[in-house]
């Protein structure tokens, strides 16, 4: 990987390149299984033996294909897109008015357990009373750290049941959506449904339409922001799944300078709310994380000033997305969209 050094950032970092408030120490990695090298997995009937190598290379192993199933929200959301229901959930998962959380996609939140309603919080109690089988959640990080894994109790989380993790770190979106594609298919989703296949073509389709937006208004400067109650972060393009994919398209991000991202292991550039004016920008993206400020709701007047925003040309992004064909597709067709429709006012 072009960044392996950054290896451990803290949480600040990690969700400022999309911008959540930060809760600080990073999480030890606490796989189970087989370590080695590689990435890939092993299918398997449903009635019989299980194995999966994640993305730390850690294969974990089990008599039968797993039904008690614990996940990361985002990660139980991307599942159930694919036909496979989990148990539990950790992380943000409802709204305050009991409205699933953006991050619980399509979800069905009244038949999961939740362990934990926001990043960092698992009941570890809950936990073992669901009698899991497997854990699964993601990594932001080339130490395999358990994204929303408690730091104070993962000891005692990884002696209940083995943990599996995909990789969001350092790579195009493509990468973990196969990833995501195969973990599913081992727990016995039928990857050959209509559902699943039209996605995927959905998917290659705006991927092509949001190429040709970008070739055809190269023009066209995108900046990824994130709103706090004391800063703005512009995000930088290396290390974000969608960002690092969406350039690869040929989108023309803002790229705040290596020497501003250095404070944040690479991610981003905090800016005061006097300086959100700092770099010229067409369209904004903005992170629609519920531990977000949300555009609507942003009321300095610096922010109002800016020409994207008085052009109403401000778009949701998912720096965390639901890593599933259907939930990504409409990420791409939103972006090209706006870069389609954008007057060049940065």
């Amino acid at each position: 990987m072009p960044h392996a050094s950054a290896t451990h950032p803290t949480r600040r970092g990690i969700l400022a390149a999309g911008g959540a408030l930060g809760l600080g120490a990073v999480l030890a990695a606490c796989g189970d299984g087989d370590k080695d090298s590689g990435g890939t997995s092993e299918g398997a009937a449903k009635s019989g033996p299980w194995s999966f190598k994640d993305d730390r290379g850690t294969t974990v192993k089990l008599d039968q294909v797993p039904t008690a199933i614990v996940a990361f929200t985002g990660v139980a959301a991307a599942l159930f897109d694919y036909g496979v229901q989990v148990k539990g959930v950790f992380g943000p998962t409802t709204t305050k008015d009991g409205k699933p959380d953006v991050q619980a996609g399509d979800l069905d939140v009244d038949k999961v357990t939740v362990l934990g309603n926001e990043w960092g919080k698992l009941n570890v109690e809950k936990y073992a009373s669901l009698a899991p089988e497997v854990l699964i959640t993601t990594t932001f990080d080339t130490a395999g750290t358990l994204w929303s894994v408690p730091e104070e109790s993962k000891d005692k989380i990884a002696k209940l049941a083995p943990s599996v993790a995909v990789s969001v770190f350092d790579r195009q979106l493509t990468q973990p959506l196969q990833r995501m594609w195969e973990l599913a298919e081992s727990l016995g989703a039928d990857m050959k449904a209509k559902k699943v296949t039209d996605a995927k073509a959905a998917f290659d389709k705006a991927a092509a339409r949001l190429r040709a937006a970008a070739r055809a208004r190269p023009e066209i400067r995108v900046l990824a922001g994130s709103a706090s109650p004391d800063l703005f972060y512009v995000s930088g393009t290396n290390l974000s799944v969608d960002l690092e994919y969406f350039k690869a398209l040929g989108v023309n991000f803002v790229e705040p300078s290596e020497e501003a991202k250095k404070a944040t292991g690479g991610w981003f550039e905090s800016l005061s709310w006097e300086n959100v004016d700092k770099y010229p920008a067409d369209v904004i993206i903005m992170d629609d994380r519920a531990s977000t400020i949300q555009p609507a709701d942003i009321t300095e007047g610096t922010w109002k000033k800016l020409p994207a925003v008085k052009a109403g040309q401000v778009i949701a992004r998912s720096p965390e997305p639901i890593l599933s064909y259907d939930k990504c597709t409409p990420l791409l067709d939103n972006l090209a969209e706006a870069i389609e429709n954008a007057k060049k006012v940065g």
